[in-house]
């Protein structure tokens, strides 16, 4: 468990993120309002130490520690919730979403246990899961079981290009092709009745209309919705280089709409002061530095064997 808890928060105060470190790991999670906690309160938190997928444009992507314990994972969205002052009860939307840092999938046992217990304690909670789609289809089984169970449960994809080439130089270890995310996702629809989101990192090279029309032609608009993110790299929190990310994706979103996408930018506050975008985790980059004797190699990790969970 954790035994140091470190909070920094951004100049324009909605956004603050918390390190959770012990000796044997470390964890981010990050906590918005928008524009208060009783509007709308958002947490992104941790499912593992550190991450064996190795995306390029993750912090995270280069060393991987340990997968967290429910209970672990549990404990970020209750601390952050605890430190708004407000009761959960009392906030009018609250999203609790697992994509700070690890791939949730390949730590499908905790997170579905950690799921079980936050739906029990904050029940109108969206509990929103991005995966990078690793070849963990026991796990992909499971969650549609779980999320028919618990309606709150949203899917997303980290799709991020428009062909498999792209995607591989983005996310070099081993995951679901294109076509298999586009299966996965019309069976978890299939499953639940609910829509699954994708996420396309919004670059100059993958920005064209044939980009637009692949996509398209893979994920249904009639059942996919997208999500565009601005934060494409992994030290990008210079200004200038936020700002031509958001023209780049809110052109590219024009271009989504007219094929019948339901479409929303990712543009989280507070990457540009203390690195609060999902992939930044500059604290955690720190920790892997100072603690070379704790880190494994990010990519070859194995495939955990999955059961049914129980509650905590």
């Amino acid at each position: 468990m954790w035994n140091n808890i470190k909070r920094i928060d951004s100049t324009n105060e909605n956004v603050s993120k918390f390190v959770f470190s012990a000796s044997d790991g470390v964890a981010e999670a990050v906590l918005y309002k928008y524009p208060t906690y009783e509007d709308r309160t958002v947490i992104c938190c941790s499912t593992q130490s550190g991450c064996p997928v190795g995306c390029r444009f993750c912090g995270a992507g280069d060393n991987f520690v340990r997968s967290l314990t429910a209970q672990e994972i549990f404990n970020q969205p209750k601390y952050l919730l605890e430190q708004t002052n407000v009761n959960p009860k009392d906030i009018k939307r609250l999203q609790i979403m697992f994509m700070s840092m690890g791939e949730p999938l390949l730590n499908y046992n905790a997170l579905a246990e950690a799921i079980m217990n936050l739906n029990d304690c904050y029940p109108h909670a969206k509990l929103l899961i991005s995966t990078s789609a690793p070849r963990a289809f026991e796990s992909f089984v499971a969650l549609r079981h779980l999320s028919q169970e618990i309606e709150q449960i949203g899917l997303q994809f980290s799709v991020h290009e428009s062909t498999d080439e792209a995607r591989k130089k983005l996310i070099p270890s081993a995951t679901m092709t294109l076509k298999e995310i586009a299966e996965e996702g019309l069976a978890w629809f299939a499953a639940t009745g609910r829509h699954p989101f994708f996420n396309y990192c919004v670059h100059d090279k993958n920005d064209k209309w044939m980009d637009v029309k692949r996509l398209a032609d893979l994920f249904n608009p009639k059942i996919w919705q997208a999500t565009l993110s601005v934060v494409c790299e992994r030290d990008e929190h210079i200004a200038a280089a936020n700002e031509r990310q958001r023209t780049l994706t809110s052109e590219f979103m024009e271009k989504m709409l007219t094929v019948g996408y339901s479409t929303r930018m990712f543009d989280p506050a507070g990457q540009d002061d203390i690195g609060g975008g999902c992939g930044q985790l500059w604290f955690v980059q720190d920790w892997m530095k100072n603690n070379p004797d704790k880190v494994k190699q990010s990519r070859g990790f194995g495939l955990p064997k999955v059961h049914t969970p129980q509650a905590i």
